[in-house]
């Protein structure tokens, strides 16, 4: 955005990216939350179940980058998975200090569930699929651009 582009009052709240990316982000989880309720997962330990599905096992260290999640926050979420029987945390027998996260045939069972939460949320929002597509490539690319 140009000097020029900017609004006459710079600091107005509508007009605010940040806001309106909160709000969006704050709906969005909010329709997801009845979807997962009853697969007993809340929208954090779902996106690991998401990228455990599509690319288990994976280390500690590669879901933290996969979800950009610090291996702090993402800990308890796999504690909570683990203590419902989705997951197990395992040594890696290649690197002993390393965790290896895998399915367990709970969690991969609980996918066919999980298929019909998209198309789901699709028909929730009312929005061309196409539209959620150029949607998330510009999301994408204000977080590429965001990273230090």
């Amino acid at each position: 955005m140009t000097s020029d582009a900017l609004p006459a009052n710079p600091l107005a709240l509508e007009d605010q990216v940040c806001f309106a990316l909160s709000v969006a982000s704050r709906s969005v989880v909010a329709i997801y939350r009845p979807l997962l309720e009853p697969l007993g997962l809340t929208h954090p330990q779902y996106l690991v179940m998401l990228a455990l599905w599509e690319h288990q096992p994976l280390s500690v260290r590669e879901l933290s980058r996969l979800l950009q999640l610090e291996p702090a926050t993402l800990s308890p979420l796999l504690k909570r998975l683990e203590e419902s029987g989705l997951v197990r945390r395992e040594r890696d027998p290649s690197d002993e200090r390393a965790l290896a996260v895998r399915l367990t045939p709970r969690g991969r069972a609980l996918r066919q569930d999980a298929e019909q939460i998209p198309a789901a949320v699709v028909a929730t929002l009312g929005i061309e699929v196409a539209e959620l597509q150029r949607l998330h490539g510009m999301l994408t690319r204000v977080i590429a651009a965001a990273r230090p």
